[in-house]
């Protein structure tokens, strides 16, 4: 039997004994107080339940102990047999007294069956977890003398793997002086060999290094030729554009004055028209208030030239006011940002 199976057959036995146990005391309890119930003096009836109570907290001490003793191997010498038997004939008595007074024989069997297998179960409980504790006691040793053939196996075995390790390094030792010898003589020829070529590689060495330095201020000599022509290039390309930039300026400053002198010379003939003898188109009153505004007329002198009422020519007005300052925004943003930059 394995430890697990000690454990289950442990559990098994504990379980079964405390349910006989709780049985049997709630049944006496029961079968017990109306006895004593009756049995009392008259305005004592309330403490029928102790006497099933009393009896039954030593059943529970004595299997609970028995229990604890047979786990550890000890034994409580006739003392607590002689309480465990007490008990159980005590339980038994109180359970069948009410039966046997009255010469029923039937109930006397029936009360009866619980103190007995009472008793039985405690007794029957102490030997088998004496069992069980020889058993786990059995099984220890076993486990025990195991572990011990175990680890003496293991020192032979650990004994015979460092003979054969010893073995093994002095074989190898005896290989290692041999091969170190062999290996000596091929590493003096190796050296002379080795030597030749070395003396052989510098030379090719210094040749291909030559070789390097030369085709290196070569291509220096080359990388400084190509830096100066772009160099030439950049400067160049880079006056070619200020010069066109600057000519580009200067056609744009006189397409601007020829706009400005034209837009001018409209103006001068819009306003030099005088006042309209009759209402002008849209498209030329639009002209002439642009150009009274633009000369700073006044609206009332304004819609005397075109020919158009003073309210229309007070939007027209504010559209340009509201257009000016939009222009004029726009034309201060860039100016910050240079500042900014």
């Amino acid at each position: 039997m394995n430890s697990a199976q000690i454990r289950s057959a442990e559990r098994a036995l504990s379980v079964g004994t405390w349910l006989i146990v709780g049985g049997a005391m709630l049944f006496s309890i029961l079968t017990v107080t109306p006895l004593m119930g009756r049995h009392s003096p008259k305005g004592w009836e309330w403490t029928a339940p102790i006497l099933p109570l009393v009896v039954d907290a030593a059943v529970v001490i004595v299997v609970r102990l028995d229990s604890v003793l047979a786990a550890m191997g000890g034994d409580g010498g006739r003392w607590p047999i002689a309480l465990r038997w007490m008990t159980g004939a005590m339980t038994l008595a109180l359970n069948i007294a009410d039966s046997a007074l009255k010469k029923d024989l039937v109930g006397v069997a029936v009360h009866s069956v619980a103190p007995l297998l009472l008793i039985v179960t405690a007794e029957t409980g102490l030997a088998y977890r004496r069992a069980i504790t020889a058993a786990r006691t059995a099984r220890g040793t076993q486990q025990i003398a195991e572990r011990a053939e175990r680890e003496r196996a293991a020192e032979e075995r650990r004994e015979a793997a460092e003979r054969r390790r010893r073995e093994e390094r002095e074989h190898t030792a005896q290989l290692a002086r041999e091969q170190r010898e062999h290996e000596a003589s091929l590493a003096r020829e190796q050296t002379a060999r080795e030597e030749a070529a070395r003396r052989e590689e510098r030379e090719r060495a210094e040749a291909k290094e030559r070789a390097e330095r030369e085709d290196r201020e070569r291509r220096e000599a080359e990388r400084e030729q190509r830096e100066r022509e772009r160099e030439r290039t950049e400067r160049e390309t880079a006056q070619r554009r200020e010069l066109e930039a600057r000519e580009r300026e200067a056609r744009e400053r006189r397409e601007q004055m020829r706009e400005q002198q034209r837009a001018e010379r409209e103006r001068h003939a819009l306003l030099a028209a005088g006042p309209a003898e009759e209402k002008q188109d849209e498209e030329q009153a639009r002209a002439t208030v642009r150009a009274a505004f633009d000369a700073g007329l006044p609206i009332r002198q304004a819609a005397e030239l075109c020919g158009w009422s003073v309210g229309w020519v007070t939007a027209r007005y504010q559209e340009h006011r509201d257009t000016t300052t939009t222009a004029d925004a726009g034309a201060g943003a860039p100016d910050l940002e240079g500042a900014t930059a």
